[in-house]
């Protein structure tokens, strides 16, 4: 017998923009489709893309629409062999952001193990335009594991202006097989977040966890003490969404006060920042959560 959709909660009701905020919805809109550009807001399916969309807030996915993985909990479409990277594309970002006149710009990744760097050349090139276009934006990149590849990840990371590198668990270890493609795991990720602060550790680090796909509560603590053994700085917890009846079933969904006591146990673990709750995603308010973990790093220099 199939699975039934599990029906969601009264919190997660959302407003969709009116008036002026809709007039910025689609001005954002349309600039994304004229550059011809993937966002992690439309391919993801997030459910806040109205409101980042309608404050101007938006968060690009570079090197193509597929994924080389097969996750089971991703909207992101899949196939082995994806089409050629495309040269234009860091320009056509940075001219993006750019109109879009943002302060912080959050550049996301699909998974691209059919390259023998997983991309990182171009990630970097992307990053370069923005930065030479934008001088004042802000930079975050939420990157892959790079199949777990140091020298790719220094070749990225090496002298880059970056103010955030984002890398996400997605889940507690444990459900490694059961939510994230063979190809990756707690461990790589979490060598991979240890090394991107080893090599720069003027950037601050980041990471995320779903939850509602199996784990339980203890889980959830011990995988934020391990993020903050590797010295992650920044961490979001979020709700897990079924983007269709073929992903992986939503096993709870917590209520609100549950995220408030997880925000009090990554407080007490000592992270910089955090954002938690059921709407949270890993890119969600990006730009405040740097900006009041950069207020706590000053605090703390006083």
């Amino acid at each position: 017998m199939a699975k039934t959709r599990s029906r969601l909660p009264d919190w997660f009701r959302t407003r969709l923009p009116t008036g002026e905020l809709q007039r910025k919805f689609n001005e954002t809109k349309s600039t994304v489709t004229d550059k011809t550009l993937h966002t992690v807001c439309q391919e993801a399916r997030c459910p806040n893309i109205h409101e980042c969309w309608a404050a101007k807030d938006a968060t690009f996915m570079v090197a193509g629409q597929e994924c080389t993985r097969t996750c089971k909990f991703c909207a992101v479409g899949s196939v082995k062999v994806p089409p050629p990277l495309d040269e234009n594309e860091p320009q056509n970002l940075a001219d993006a952001v750019a109109t879009m006149d943002l302060n912080h710009a959050v550049i996301t990744v699909v998974n691209r193990d059919d390259l023998p760097d997983s991309g990182a050349a171009h990630y970097r090139k992307c990053l370069e335009a923005v930065r030479m276009n934008s001088p004042n934006v802000s930079l975050e990149l939420l990157c892959s594991d790079l199949a777990g590849d140091h020298s790719a990840l220094a070749n990225l990371l090496v002298g880059l202006e970056l103010d955030v590198f984002a890398h996400n668990v997605e889940c507690v270890p444990r459900l490694d097989m059961k939510v994230r493609d063979r190809r990756a795991n707690f461990a790589q990720s979490i060598g991979i977040l240890k090394e991107a602060k080893r090599l720069r550790p003027d950037i601050l680090t980041k990471s995320s966890i779903m939850v509602g796909l199996g784990e339980t509560d203890s889980e959830i603590t011990e995988a934020l003490r391990l993020l903050r053994d590797a010295g992650v700085d920044l961490v979001t917890i979020g709700q897990y969404l079924a983007p269709s009846p073929k992903h992986l079933p939503v096993d709870r969904f917590p209520e609100p006060i549950r995220y408030d006591e997880w925000s009090e146990q990554i407080e007490d673990m000592g992270f910089l920042g955090w954002a938690c709750g059921p709407l949270v995603r890993s890119s969600y308010k990006a730009g405040e959560l740097l900006a009041r973990a950069s207020a706590r790093l000053r605090t703390e220099k006083e």
